[in-house]
C-alpha cells in the first residue's frame, strides 16, 4: 500500500487522482494540502508513532508531493518512539533542502519503507523532449537556455534553487528559499527590459525521489508577466501540472514551452 505525505500545491491532488489505487493521503501538522483531503495527519514529534501507525494500517511504500515548511520542534511534546530519531531530524532541519529531504528519505527508509518519486508513481507527470507550442526557440534562447543549465550547476552545490531567469546570457533572477513564484512576481515589480527564459532544472546533488521541480499554468502566466519569452525545463527532470493547460496558457501568452535534454 502506498502512502502519499501530502504537502501544499497542486501535486498531491493530481498524483492522487491519476493513481489506480487510492492511496493513503497523509500531511504533517501545519502545511495540510488543499488539493487533497487528509485522512491521517501527523506532527513532527510523533513522527516514530506516525511511521509506527503506517505500518499497522500496511503501508509499505511512501511518496512525498506537495510543498512542506521547517516546523518548529517543541522538545517536550517528543514522544518515546520520536525520541531515536531527534538527532538525525535535528540534522534535518539545520541543514538545505536537498540535506533535509535526504534525511528524511533515511528515516523512512530506516523504518522499512520503499520510497518512490511522484514521477515513478505517475510517469506521465513528465513531458517528453521538445517544443510543444506554436512558438519554438531561436539560437539566442539557446544561449540562454545553455547559461541557465550552468547557472542552475553552480546554485546546485549551494543547495539554494532550482531555477532561474536569464537574458543575453546574463542572470537577471536566482531562485532563494522563497521559491521560483516569488522570483517571477520579483522580476515582474522591476522590469528592466524584455525577452529571456525562466530556466528550471532539478539539482544535481538531490535525490529526484522528492522535491522535483514543478511547474503548472500559473508559472506560465507569472513569466509572461515578467516579461519572458519562453520556459525552459530539463527533459525528464521537472513535471508539468495541467500539461494541456501549460501548453494553451503558452500559446495565449506567445511564449515556447521547450523541455530541453540534457
Amino acid at each position: 500500500m502506498l502512502a502519499l505525505i501530502a504537502g501544499t500545491g497542486a501535486l498531491p491532488g493530481e498524483v492522487a487522482q491519476r493513481l489506480a489505487d487510492k492511496p493513503l493521503i497523509c500531511s504533517m501538522a501545519g502545511f495540510a494540502p488543499t488539493s487533497v483531503r487528509t485522512e491521517c495527519s501527523f506532527r513532527l514529534e510523533h513522527l516514530g508513532s506516525f511511521l509506527e501507525d503506517l505500518s499497522v494500517r500496511g503501508v509499505t511504500e511512501i511518496c512525498m508531493v506537495g510543498a512542506v515548511g521547517r516546523p518548529s520542534i517543541d522538545p517536550s511534546a517528543i514522544d518515546a518512539a520520536t525520541m531515536p530519531l531527534v538527532p538525525v531530524i535535528q540534522a534535518a532541519l539545520g541543514a538545505g533542502d536537498d540535506g533535509a529531504l535526504k534525511a528524511v528519505i533515511k528515516i523512512f527508509e530506516q523504518a522499512g519503507f520503499t520510497v518512490r518519486s511522484a514521477q515513478e508513481v505517475v510517469p506521465e507527470l513528465l513531458m517528453e523532449a521538445g517544443v510543444p507550442t506554436r512558438v519554438q526557440p531561436g539560437e539566442l534562447d539557446k544561449a540562454d537556455a545553455l547559461r541557465g543549465a550552468e547557472i542552475v550547476e553552480a546554485m546546485s552545490a549551494a543547495d539554494i534553487g532550482q531555477s532561474c531567469a536569464v537574458r543575453a546570457r546574463q542572470a537577471i533572477a536566482v531562485e532563494n528559499a522563497f521559491g521560483t513564484d516569488w522570483m517571477l512576481d520579483a522580476l515582474q515589480k522591476r522590469p528592466d527590459g524584455q525577452g529571456g527564459i525562466l530556466f528550471k532544472a532539478p539539482k544535481s546533488t538531490q535525490d529526484r525521489r522528492a522535491d522535483l521541480p514543478t511547474i503548472g499554468p500559473a508559472t506560465v502566466t507569472m513569466a509572461a508577466r515578467a516579461g519572458l519569452s519562453g520556459i525552459v525545463l530539463e527533459a525528464g527532470g521537472v513535471i508539468v501540472l495541467s500539461q494541456d493547460d501549460v501548453i494553451e496558457a503558452c500559446n495565449h501568452h506567445g511564449l515556447y514551452l521547450w523541455l530541453r535534454p540534457v
